[in-house]
């Protein structure tokens, strides 16, 4: 997903201009999304943002829970397409393993808007980003899993593998929201955070 770019109107546009017009509703959504929140969110905005009318705004998407689905959809099979690198790299398990975590949080600093969508956005109120979580996002901590079970058949971790799994992902997680929602708190630089964290993670989770 792209960095989103802050736009302004400049009146709307020619029915069929723009070659990536719906990349252009996705961009000014994801924004919109995190400026006002799912509900405050309204297709009259996004298409505004775009110079559209909201009538040819709904020729690309039904309303803003498919817009939302896509959003993250894309984002999902991003991290998808970067895990599947690494899954496929010639390295012993535990290095995978922390590979993966770093394209997780990686993705999570290169992407604060659709990461906030993706993992910061309570179902309840964004149907769109739980059905791109169901559809996608399920298959990427699958494979996550199964990296840490090979670790565990070398006979490496020192705890079960679900359970381990789980640290390792909420540990890589928490310091990508954690930065990203409190930029105001004086942490220290953050290579240095995230690299901490995973070495206390993996050093207590996988024996030597």
């Amino acid at each position: 997903m792209a960095a989103t770019t802050s736009r302004s109107r400049s009146g709307r546009k020619p029915k069929g201009e723009g070659h990536f017009r719906r990349e252009e509703i996705l961009t000014a959504a994801e924004r919109i999304f995190v400026d006002h929140g799912y509900e405050g969110a309204t297709i009259r905005k996004i298409a505004d943002a775009v110079g559209l009318s909201s009538t040819a705004l709904y020729m690309h998407f039904p309303d803003k829970a498919a817009i939302l689905h896509e959003i993250c959809k894309e984002a999902f099979q991003a991290l998808t397409r970067a895990q599947a690198v690494i899954m496929e790299a010639d390295l012993p398990p535990e290095q995978r393993l922390r590979r993966l975590i770093e394209s997780y949080i990686a993705f999570g600093f290169d992407n604060p808007n659709a990461y906030r969508l993706i993992y910061l956005t309570r179902p309840q109120e964004a149907e769109g980003a739980q059905s791109a979580a169901q559809e996608v996002g399920i298959g990427l901590f699958r494979a996550f899993e199964t990296v840490v079970r090979e670790v565990d058949a070398a006979g490496r971790l020192t705890i079960p593998p679900r359970t381990a799994a789980q640290v390792i992902w909420a540990g890589g997680h928490g310091v990508v929201s954690l930065l990203i929602t409190k930029p105001y708190f004086d942490w220290v630089e953050r290579e240095q955070l995230v690299k901490a964290t995973l070495d206390a993670v993996f050093d207590g989770l996988i024996r030597a």
